[in-house]
Parts: structure tokens; C-alpha cells; sequence
């Protein structure tokens, strides 16, 4: 399972993140990094959300993080 985080900056200076393949995961953030931070965060939840409520199937996947 592999998500593709896009983002853009909003006229107003806020940036937006949002993952196409999962709806709901869409965040906000003053920054780039806070709103891919954001969304990546939501990103899990969500999945997680799926999971409990049997919506998908449990399957292998693959979570790798950049180090600070």
C-alpha cells in the first residue's frame, strides 16, 4: 500500500496536503512539512478507522518515516 502526499500553497499563504487515493485525508499547516506532517497523521487514522470497521481487509504494509 503506497500513498502519494500532494500539496499546494493556498493564496492566503497556508499550505494544504491531501492524499487523493483516501478520502478524508486532507490537512492544513502554516508550513509545507506541518501539512504533510498533518496529513500523514490523519492518513493512519483513517486507515486504522477501516480497519476496525471491517471496511477493508488487513494486508501488508510498508511505513517509512524521514528522520528529523
Amino acid at each position: 500500500m503506497e500513498f502519494t502526499i500532494e500539496t499546494e500553497q493556498e493564496n492566503d499563504g497556508r499550505w494544504i496536503a491531501e492524499i487523493g487515493d483516501l478520502p478524508g485525508a486532507l490537512a492544513y499547516g502554516t508550513t509545507e512539512e506541518e501539512a504533510m506532517t498533518k496529513v500523514e497523521a490523519l492518513a493512519l487514522r483513517v486507515l486504522a478507522e477501516r480497519l476496525e470497521t471491517h471496511e477493508c481487509r488487513p494486508m501488508p504494509i510498508s511505513i517509512s518515516l524521514a528522520h528529523a
